[in-house]
């Protein structure tokens, strides 16, 4: 597995390098079958440290963690812990999610774009309806089935997931509700 382990404005020793090493080593092998990379990042906020991990498996999915402690060690522990949660919660899914699948999830380069909302107050009208993009940058759309898709969103925590259908090719969403259920838009099905 390929290490990308860095710090923001923070120097990281060999030996942190070294015990995160050892102990991804060791959930991932635990868990996941194949992973291809992991990336670390460790940061300050105020007086704690802050670690996030991501960790992309062969099967095209991605698990992250976040954790915060006031020692640094103590913060990659935590995060740690998350992802070996996230990793034994979905391991029967994962194993089962790569024998299915006869090829690699593909993904869709696509361009996403950051756009300035408003600073000032409500009543201010804009001069256009034309949004200020403040960032543009690449991003991929996976290729995966809507189980996948869920599985996937919840992996990474992320409030919603954009993906491209298996079953009929088109761009689906699914995100999470306020009632704590999975909503799903499917656009396809509309027709």
């Amino acid at each position: 597995m390929r290490y990308q382990i860095s710090g923001k404005q923070i120097d990281i020793g060999e030996s942190l390098q070294a015990h995160v090493k050892t102990v991804l080593d060791e959930i991932v092998e635990k868990y996941a079958e194949r992973p291809t990379d992991a990336q670390i990042i460790f940061s300050r906020d105020a007086h704690e440290y802050v670690c996030e991990s991501t960790v992309h498996l062969s099967t095209g999915l991605t698990a992250q963690a976040r954790a915060r402690a006031t020692e640094i060690y103590a913060a990659f522990d935590s995060c740690g812990e998350k992802m070996e949660k996230q990793l034994r919660r979905y391991k029967r899914r994962l194993k089962n999610h790569h024998k299915d699948r006869e090829q690699p999830v593909e993904h869709l380069g696509v361009s996403s774009y950051i756009l300035a909302g408003s600073d000032g107050p409500e009543d201010d009208e804009p001069e256009t309806l034309a949004p200020v993009i403040i960032a543009e940058m690449q991003t991929n759309i996976p290729s995966i089935s809507v189980g996948e898709a869920v599985m996937q969103m919840e992996l990474t925590g992320a409030p919603a997931l954009v993906f491209h259908n298996e079953g009929h090719q088109g761009v689906n969403v699914v995100y999470k509700r306020d009632d704590g259920n999975i909503g799903w838009i499917d656009p396809q099905s509309a027709k």
